[in-house]
């Protein structure tokens, strides 16, 4: 029997996906509402708007008359770019395990470039966090974070920033990430972001360029992340509208 959190419908989305990856579905084909709230213990407008939420993420496919099915090329889809991650889990869901090794945490004026876009004077403080997440030695990506000082009530060690950037900002700064505003930008590896990603200078790769707000719409972190493309691929699925 399921619990209330987190909510019943995240819940049983979550239940019927990990047996979708565990090929738990004769033929394919996924049970009816009925038997999947039967078996969870929860109603059918539970059961459907789970199923809707994997439809619209590719997992599954209806067919009229037929029924519900895996969408075995949706599956493909590990992380969707719609959606706010953690690189930690980005890399196991791609089958890695991840480390995070903290290159410099550096405390330096905003300047007016970063001050415009987090709307901070060009002197007050910014706090930048350089992070390499790792494949065994492996580098698979590599991220800088730009906060505000004046968000952090206090001192915090270098190594609290292992931890996911959203959870640092909700525990250190009380500030939820709510959303990014994001662009994928390509760009050619510098010397220095080749040396850290062990690729070829000039290799091309994909970055993002993202500012976080969190509830009230403020932004509140300024973040450059850039990818191995052999190591990572992201995949997003297309629709016609």
């Amino acid at each position: 029997m399921l619990e209330r959190k987190p909510s019943l419908t995240d819940q049983a989305k979550a239940h019927i996906k990990q047996r979708i990856l565990d090929g738990e579905f004769e033929d394919d084909r996924i049970p009816s509402e009925s038997e999947l709230a039967a078996e969870l213990g929860v109603s059918r407008t539970t059961i459907r708007d789970a199923l809707s939420r994997l439809q619209n993420e590719g997992a599954i496919y209806r067919k009229q008359g037929s029924g519900t099915y895996v969408n075995r090329a949706g599956l493909q889809i590990k992380t969707r770019l719609e959606e706010m991650w953690s690189y930690e889990s980005v890399l196991t869901a791609h089958g890695y395990t991840p480390s995070v090794r903290i290159l410099r945490v550096e405390k330096a004026p905003a300047g007016e470039e970063v001050g415009n876009v987090l709307h901070m004077d060009a002197e007050d403080v910014l706090v930048t966090v350089e992070k390499l997440f790792l494949e065994d030695d492996e580098p698979v990506i590599l991220t800088i974070n730009q906060v505000p000082e004046h968000l952090m009530p206090g001192s915090v060690p270098d190594e609290q920033w292992q931890a996911p950037i959203f959870e640092f900002l909700l525990e250190h700064c009380r500030q939820r990430l709510s959303y990014y505003l994001s662009e994928i930008v390509p760009v050619s590896a510098s010397s220095d972001l080749a040396d850290l990603l062990h690729v070829e200078a000039g290799k091309a790769l994909i970055s993002f360029a993202e500012v976080g707000f969190n509830d009230e719409n403020v932004p509140i972190l300024k973040t450059m992340s850039y990818f191995r493309d052999d190591l990572l691929r992201l995949r997003l699925i297309r629709r016609q509208v």
